[in-house]
């Protein structure tokens, strides 16, 4: 089965850690890619732009409305995902502990549906 791992956090808070700290989070992600994948589980992995990158599209009255920023007023956004195999749930979330983000905000973890004719 597969699952969507979704990664939270403050976006600012991370882009404000020490230079070396923020290089070594990076480095801890790349190598927890790298096992997962190794290990036949990672299908793909990316981190997000800033928030501040975002447009949201909604309809009003049958038109098409661009906003520019994020939806949510939060300072915790999406950041990044994973999607990876896994033959559970409880697995899911195992592999999902191992994401060194969860030190900087909470990792949502759930499975991806599979619709007919797709």
């Amino acid at each position: 089965m597969r699952y969507v791992c979704l990664v939270y956090g403050d976006g600012a808070a991370i882009g404000a850690l020490p230079e070396e700290e923020l290089r070594q989070l990076q480095r801890d992600n790349m190598n927890n890619d790298r096992t997962l994948a190794e290990n036949g589980h990672l299908v793909f992995a990316h981190a997000l732009a800033p928030a501040e990158a975002t447009t949201c599209l909604r309809t009003k009255g049958g038109k098409v409305i661009a906003t520019d920023g994020p939806y949510v007023e939060s300072k915790e956004q999406l950041l990044g995902f994973l999607l990876f195999e896994a033959k559970d749930r409880n697995e899911a979330v195992e592999l999902a502990a191992t994401v060194p983000m969860l030190r900087h905000g909470p990792v949502e973890v759930r499975e991806v549906m599979m619709l007919e004719g797709g």
